[in-house]
């Protein structure tokens, strides 16, 4: 992709990685078009089944590079242009990830700050390593969590436990991340333990899979009647279908499913 994410490819994964070590991959303009550049090159990857993001160095992300926001060029006439579908160009370097058609994985280790919490936000499941120091950092800036916080926090974070830790940007473990809805899982080995996942997501039905993640995406933003003629619609895509059918026929025969591109 560019030199500020790099990306690989192998059994269906596609692993992502921020590659700002020397930063703690913090965000400046070069990352925020890195990362929203791989996004829209994911969304046409049919092969792609799962994507795994996580950091280079000593930090997941350290959240805004703010040494790199000094001339204005991010005030409130860019922040309300909507150029990624509902989502501004901030927003989609965590949206994105939720925006994709493929379950996306992070591993979180060393900092989580800001932006980079908003980005781990984003991924459908996370691994994070219990001592990794993660904040709401905007608060201590004067500013707001303005990166898709928001709607991803929304159904895993408990509301005042949320607004203390806005209101307050007050450090916090990866345990605790965990324990408040922000992390899945809490674990000394956060890369592998995603790797692991993503393996045995990729062995799935691919279509099947997105179409899960099209209904947990609609999970919060559509009523009883809407989510249930959803659910129809998705299965409809996918009952009798070749490789729902290769599903079946693997199962029974006991072995490895080979299943065609999306």
């Amino acid at each position: 992709m560019t030199e500020r994410v790099r990306f690989e490819l192998e059994d269906h994964i596609a692993h992502v990685r921020l590659n700002r070590p020397d930063k703690m991959n913090a965000l400046d303009p070069a990352m925020f078009d890195a990362i929203i550049d791989t996004i829209a090159a994911l969304k046409d990857m049919a092969y792609v089944r799962v994507v795994v993001v996580s950091g280079e160095g000593r930090a997941f992300c350290a959240g805004l590079d703010l040494s790199n926001f000094t001339d204005g060029g991010a005030g409130p006439s860019n922040l309300l242009e909507r150029h990624h579908g509902l989502a501004n160009r901030f927003q989609q370097v965590a949206w994105g990830w939720r925006d994709l058609p493929m379950p996306v994985i992070a591993a979180a280790h060393g900092i989580c700050f800001g932006g980079g919490l908003q980005i781990l936000s984003g991924a459908d499941i996370r691994f994070i390593h219990p001592d990794t120091r993660c904040a709401i950092m905007e608060m201590r800036w004067g500013l707001v969590p303005d990166m898709g916080g928001y709607p991803l926090w929304r159904g895993n974070v408990r509301d005042d436990v949320l607004r203390q830790l806005v209101y307050t940007n007050a450090e916090f473990s990866g345990a605790q991340a965990c324990a408040w809805g922000f992390a899945t899982q809490s674990c000394e080995e956060p890369l592998t333990a995603a790797f692991d996942l993503a393996r045995e997501i990729a062995d799935k039905n691919p279509d099947a899979i997105r179409g899960a993640k099209t209904l947990s995406n609609a999970l919060y933003n559509q009523d009883d009647a809407s989510l249930l003629m959803l659910e129809s619609r998705e299965q409809e895509k996918v009952m009798y279908r070749p490789n729902q059918v290769e599903a079946v026929a693997a199962q029974m025969a006991g072995r490895q499913p080979k299943f065609d591109a999306v």
